[in-house]
């Protein structure tokens, strides 16, 4: 780890902290370090295979229940600052196909330059792969760099055509394959993710994120209901009780925070689909569906069967519980 840090001026304990904002600079240094410790020149391509969806927090969380996979690469673009802040993403439909773009913000040596291309490529095409269900062959990529010694890789690691020596880095897709409907949305998911990726980004500009966007941010990366209150106090390196004082003085609690995510999910799942109760109660993780109904009725008054009978008849708002 000191190694991996070696110019950053980030202390281990700052820098394992899931709200730990880094600089342009600091993310470049490290990807620098981890480069020369890999020894690898092909590793932006063995990072970009470890990047799934799932790794990138409520903003991967938008993208993978976005309706589409245009409008998981437009939350990609608007988002992806909160991930990363040395590329930018643009979106321009030519003709029947949608280019993606990519424009590095700051110069970086040849090899940096390399490995953030394989990178975000790469985690384009698995959000994409998740979002379709398949391997996109229909997809064009260029890279505005010469053929690498490992080039071979390349095809191995992706699908599509590939090109090197291009005029920009980009990825292409037919606009067919942007408008299918992605098997995995959840419309409540998704308006709950963008929220808080809306949120994360304003913060972006205080570096003061609120503990409440703190844990909605954990929670929205998680499966749902998984995340104890011990277990985001430690990622927030303090106690539980520190962790609930910093809460109350934000005028809300763990439990606020956790019902408030479970219950609209809860109720997306019962107004937007048929699956039964129990069902809906094994997604949110409860052990028990009585657990998940006492809870309910908590939330909203009313039991969830009533819910999905007159659930657009009354307020729908979750009680709110100090």
């Amino acid at each position: 780890m000191p190694r991996l840090l070696h110019g950053t001026g980030l202390p281990i304990k700052q820098f394992l902290s899931e709200d730990s904002l880094l600089t342009p600079g600091q993310q470049i240094q490290i990807l620098r370090n981890a480069l020369a410790l890999s020894g690898q020149p092909e590793f932006g391509l063995r990072v970009g295979k470890r990047l799934t969806p799932a790794t990138h927090g409520a903003m991967g969380f938008a993208a993978s229940s976005s309706p589409d996979l245009l409008s998981a690469l437009q939350a990609i673009h608007t988002f992806l600052p909160t991930r990363v802040s040395v590329i930018q993403l643009h979106l321009q439909q030519i003709e029947d196909h949608l280019e993606c773009r990519l424009v590095f913000l700051m110069q970086l040596d040849d090899d940096l330059q390399r490995c953030v291309a394989e990178t975000i490529i790469m985690t384009l095409l698995a959000f994409g792969e998740f979002i379709v269900g398949r391997p996109l062959h229909e997809a064009e990529i260029g890279f505005a760099y010469p053929p690498p010694q490992y080039q071979e890789i390349y095809s191995k690691c992706m699908s599509g055509r590939i090109r090197f020596g291009c005029d920009h880095l980009m990825l292409r897709l037919p606009m067919m394959l942007c408008r299918e409907p992605n098997a995995s949305a959840n419309n409540e998911n998704y308006r709950l993710a963008l929220q808080q990726c809306e949120s994360m980004l304003a913060e972006l500009q205080t570096q003061k994120p609120s503990y409440q966007t703190r844990l909605k941010k954990m929670m929205l990366s998680r499966p749902p209901g998984t995340l104890s209150e011990e277990e985001a106090a430690a990622a927030l390196f303090m106690s539980k009780r520190t962790l609930a004082r910093k809460l109350k003085k934000e005028d809300c609690s763990f439990r606020q925070i956790r019902d408030e995510i479970l219950s609209r999910q809860a109720a997306d799942y019962l107004s937007g689909s048929q699956l039964s109760v129990e069902a809906i109660a094994s997604l949110l993780n409860y052990h028990d569906n009585a657990s998940f109904r006492r809870a309910f009725k908590r939330w909203f008054g009313r039991s969830p069967t009533q819910y999905r009978q007159h659930g657009n008849s009354s307020d729908t708002a979750p009680r709110s519980r100090h």
